[in-house]
């Protein structure tokens, strides 16, 4: 199994650039998954059994990393895995399964713990803030942060939660959106007066909006085929003013606080896009793929390579010019930690002027590192590869 192992690193991340991968070499696939199982605790520990460990960094000191119990990255690995499990193979669906199987109950341990249907990016049964942070932890309850409509679609889509119970969670949002009497004052004036979503369900915090995690709402809303209220078509209108503005390329961490990337705006973007059933947006189709093929061209991470050739083939590109990189190992190229999904910006929610100069100082600002994740984004790319072939049977 080792020497297998090695064989498959050596073709999959040393040989040859992304483009040349043979995609419908289904043992690549397979490894990964067997490799995503691994890292899976197994027993509770420093992360409890089930969940996938997650690590943070402060932006202002780089040198230090701290285990982070969330459920953020565990959701979108499952997620994930239900979104390309017809791809795969039986014996792969088994492994898919059995990564589900054990991550569905530790959901529990972040959900509301009123009752209602909603998620938290840390633990509701014991509340925490950036576990692990020493003297702050003094603060767990006090300060814990509300809900929030990211984590919870994620969570919804991830335990495919039944329409009834998406329908009430989405009734429920209605009541978290920027209007006159709590009007959001830290984004672009001509965005202040529209009644889109905001990213927290708390109603003592702050108005905020963060195009990506809009992005995965409305995802959220066409996945289970939801009626549009006003809010979910003022929010597709947020997102469109962003595109038509180039806002995700000239300020992406402004108008998306919680993932600070055009990378990972376009990712986001190329799956609510994906079934082209938002005619709105479809027109920037072809400037989207353009930008995503000049940051292809300028990119040397491996991972971001990734998530924009992932991002070009929902789009319908064929364009796959990728550099190559070389590598001793999966972890160099796969787990590094120079590659970061998610931000903690807890800036994010300060009035204009303070978001600003906090967000250039990178004060409140927390780099997370998920290397299971990491893995997962490769093996999505790989089996839309086989999909976008048409590669024989995989069964």
């Amino acid at each position: 199994m080792q020497i297998k192992w090695v064989k498959y690193i050596i073709f999959l991340l040393i040989m040859l650039s992304v483009n040349q991968i043979n995609a419908t070499d289904t043992t690549i696939i397979t490894q990964l998954l067997h490799r995503v199982r691994e890292l899976q605790p197994k027993s509770d520990g420093v992360f409890p059994k089930g969940i996938f460990p997650s690590y943070r960094t402060y932006a202002l000191n780089k040198e230090r990393q701290k285990a982070d119990i969330n459920i953020f990255f565990t959701g979108l690995i499952v997620f994930t895995l239900n979104n390309i499990h017809a791809d795969l193979t039986a014996s792969q669906q088994r492994i898919a399964d059995s990564i589900i199987d054990e991550a569905s109950p530790v959901a529990l341990k972040f959900k509301n713990q009123k009752g209602r249907d909603t998620y938290n990016f840390w633990s509701t049964d014991t509340p925490q803030i950036f576990p692990n942070a020493g003297w702050m932890n003094w603060f767990n309850k006090s300060q814990a942060l509300p809900d929030d409509l990211d984590d919870t679609v994620i969570m919804l889509l991830a335990l495919k939660s039944t329409k009834t119970t998406a329908a009430s969670i989405h009734q429920l949002m209605q009541q978290f959106t920027n209007n006159p009497k709590k009007q959001v004052n830290n984004t672009f004036k001509k965005f202040r007066n529209i009644p889109a979503y905001s990213t927290w369900f708390g109603k003592k915090m702050p108005v905020d909006f963060d195009v990506a995690v809009l992005s995965n709402v409305l995802y959220f809303v066409q996945y289970y085929k939801l009626g549009f209220t006003a809010a979910d078509t003022a929010s597709l209108q947020l997102i469109e003013q962003v595109i038509k503005e180039k806002q995700y390329l000239t300020a992406a961490n402004y108008i998306s606080p919680h993932y600070s990337s055009p990378i990972i705006i376009l990712y986001h973007l190329s799956r609510l896009m994906q079934h082209n059933s938002l005619p709105s947006l479809e027109k920037y189709k072809p400037e989207l793929i353009e930008a995503a093929i000049k940051l292809l061209a300028q990119s040397n991470n491996f991972m971001e390579t990734i998530l924009l050739h992932t991002s070009l083939m929902r789009w319908g590109s064929n364009n796959t010019t990728l550099k190559s990189f070389q590598a001793a190992s999966i972890k160099e190229l796969v787990e590094a930690d120079d590659f970061s999904f998610f931000i903690a910006n807890m800036a994010s929610i300060l009035p204009n002027k303070l978001k600003k100069v906090a967000a250039k100082m990178g004060v409140g600002k927390f780099y997370y590192h998920c290397s299971a994740y990491n893995n997962i984004l490769l093996l999505e790319n790989l089996v839309l590869q086989n999909r976008k072939q048409g590669s024989v049977s995989l069964q």
